[in-house]
């Protein structure tokens, strides 16, 4: 979904901050989530995507669902529709873009008046589940941002969604071009980066947190990349007295998240 977003435009948002579309919209694909969003009063569908090829009876159901929801249909070629979807093959001739209404650039949020206090950054998290499930759990606990860059991290698409039980649509998802431009813009603006991994000495239960903390979660094999390594603070780890060398991602992130809760700082 974020690299299916639709082009490099920028859309006026506010008086005075231009925002690009993938960084406002999640785009679903497919004709079930696209009926699943079109019926979902809570979420604000921008426009839905069908194949000039689609026809029959399921694209007739779209185009109503979409008219009752008054939502307007474009119609695009079925080249088209893939390329915006980013997945030829589940996209059955359909998108819709969502509006993520948390959703906006690490850069806009770095520029608040109050910039957020506790961040977590994925880098290199490329199973869309692992990403979903922390997209829930941080914004179950509270946390003002969750930063997912666009390249080296699963794309924001209907499998994120769902892994996320569609938390994800109003997760505050802060974006980004890469976790290494992420990682050197929060540094500049007074960040503390504290990099999850067995090897640090530092309990995550009893490390102090300055009053500006970002913590880096890494990819499911290789941990977090040199290119933010080298901009990391402290090394943390979660204590593991049971015979289990590491936790999954999301679950780590699960306790770094409930950890900010039970300390009053998410």
């Amino acid at each position: 979904m974020g690299r299916s977003l639709h082009s490099a435009r920028l859309i006026g948002v506010g008086d005075d901050v231009a925002v690009s579309p993938k960084d406002r919209f999640l785009t679903v694909y497919g004709r079930k989530p696209v009926l699943e969003a079109l019926a979902d009063a809570d979420l604000r569908v921008d426009k839905v995507i069908l194949a000039d090829t689609a026809r029959g009876p399921a694209a007739a159901e779209i185009q109503r669902a979409a008219k009752a929801a008054g939502v307007a249909v474009q119609r695009a070629s079925a080249h088209r529709v893939k390329v915006l979807a980013g997945n030829g093959k589940q996209d059955q001739g359909v998108l819709a873009d969502v509006v993520a209404p948390r959703m906006r650039p690490l850069t806009a949020a770095l520029d608040d008046r109050r910039p957020p206090d506790r961040l977590l950054l994925l880098d290199g998290i490329t199973t869309p589940a692992n990403v979903g499930m922390i997209l829930r759990t941080a914004t179950a606990a509270g946390l003002a941002g969750v930063i997912v860059p666009r390249r080296g991290v699963a794309a924001l698409d209907p499998l994120v969604v769902k892994a996320s039980a569609g938390v994800a649509f109003r997760a505050p998802v802060l974006r980004c071009g890469s976790a290494r431009d992420a990682a050197e813009s929060l540094v500049e603006a007074g960040y503390s980066l504290y990099a999850l991994g067995a090897a640090g000495s530092t309990s995550v239960f009893e490390v102090d947190l300055p009053q500006r903390a970002v913590f880096v979660l890494g990819g499911e094999t290789a941990g977090v990349g040199s290119e933010v390594a080298e901009l990391v603070t402290e090394w943390v780890s979660i204590p593991m007295p049971g015979d289990v060398e590491s936790l999954n991602v999301s679950a780590a992130a699960a306790v770094v998240s409930f950890e900010l809760v039970r300390r009053g700082l998410s």
